[in-house]
C-alpha cells in the first residue's frame, strides 16, 4: 500500500522500501512506514508520512483523460446510498478513480472499458490503491456484455460515463436488483436529457438531474466571497433508481 511524504507544498506518492530522487536529497522509505512517521533525506531533510487516502490518488494516480472529480464521486456515493459490501457495475473506466474510490469503501466493483490501453493503465492504479481484490477491470463494451451479466446474481448499483450510456440505461432493470441504483456522469446536456428519457422508458424512479459546480472561497483583508477564478462547472449527474 503506498503512503503519502509530504513537506510544506511538496508530496509524493511512493511505496515502503522505494528509493526517491528529489532536491532536497536521496528519500529511502523504510519498508517498515506508518503515517505519523518522519522520515528523512540523506541530507537530513524531513517529510512526513500520511496515509494516502483517496484526494490524494487522484492527484498521483496515471491519467488517460480527464477523471471523474472527488466531488462528483461523493455525490455518486450519497445520492445512491452506497456502502460496503455493494456490488457495483461500472463502465467508462478510464483512469479508475471511481472504481479506487468505491473500492476503498470496500465495495465490490466490476468496471467496462472499451479502449484496452486505457483499461491497463486503471488496472495498474487499481493495484496502486490497493483494491485489486475488489475491483476488477474488464477490456469491452458493457452494452454487449449485458446479455451474460444478466443471467448472474443481480448489481446493488451501476455507474457510467459512457457514450451509450442512455442505452445501457434502457437495459438497466436487467442486470439490477430492487432498488438499484443508477448514476450517469454526463458531460453535455444533449446525453442528460436521453439519459432521463432513457429512464423513464425503462420505467425507473426517483429520476434527478444536477449540474455540479463548486466555487472555492477566497479570505482576505478586504473581505470574504466565492473564488472568481472559473466557474468550477464539471458536467451533469442524473440518478435513477429501479422500482
Amino acid at each position: 500500500m503506498r503512503v503519502l511524504l509530504v513537506r510544506e507544498d511538496r508530496e509524493y506518492l511512493c511505496a515502503p522500501g522505494e528509493e526517491l530522487q528529489t532536491d532536497l536529497g536521496v528519500l529511502a522509505v523504510p519498508d517498515d512506514v506508518v503515517p505519523g512517521d518522519v522520515v528523512e533525506t540523506h541530507l537530513g531533510e524531513p517529510f512526513r508520512v500520511r496515509k494516502a487516502r483517496g484526494p490524494a490518488l487522484f492527484r498521483h494516480l496515471e491519467r488517460t483523460g480527464a477523471p471523474m472529480l472527488p466531488r462528483d464521486v461523493g455525490l455518486v456515493v450519497g445520492h445512491l446510498g452506497l456502502e460496503a459490501g455493494d456490488r457495483v457495475l461500472d463502465a467508462g473506466t478510464g483512469t479508475g478513480i471511481l472504481s479506487v474510490f468505491l473500492g476503498r469503501l470496500s465495495m465490490t466493483v466490476t468496471s467496462y472499458e472499451r479502449d484496452s490501453d486505457f483499461a491497463e493503465v486503471a488496472r495498474e492504479n487499481v493495484r496502486i490503491a490497493g483494491v485489486d481484490d475488489r475491483v476488477e477491470v474488464r477490456t469491452g463494451d458493457l452494452l454487449e456484455a449485458l446479455d451474460d451479466l444478466s443471467e448472474g446474481e443481480p448489481f446493488d448499483a451501476m455507474t457510467l460515463d459512457t457514450r451509450d450510456a442512455s442505452a445501457v440505461v434502457e437495459r438497466g432493470p436487467e442486470v439490477l436488483g430492487p432498488g438499484g441504483g443508477v448514476a450517469v456522469y454526463t458531460p453535455f446536456v444533449e446525453g442528460t436529457r436521453a439519459v432521463v428519457e432513457a429512464a423513464r422508458e425503462a420505467g425507473l424512479d426517483s429520476i434527478e438531474s444536477f449540474e455540479t459546480i463548486q466555487r472555492r472561497m477566497d479570505f482576505g483583508e478586504r473581505g470574504s466571497r466565492p473564488s472568481t477564478a472559473g466557474v468550477g462547472h464539471t458536467g451533469y449527474l442524473t440518478f435513477a433508481r429501479v422500482p
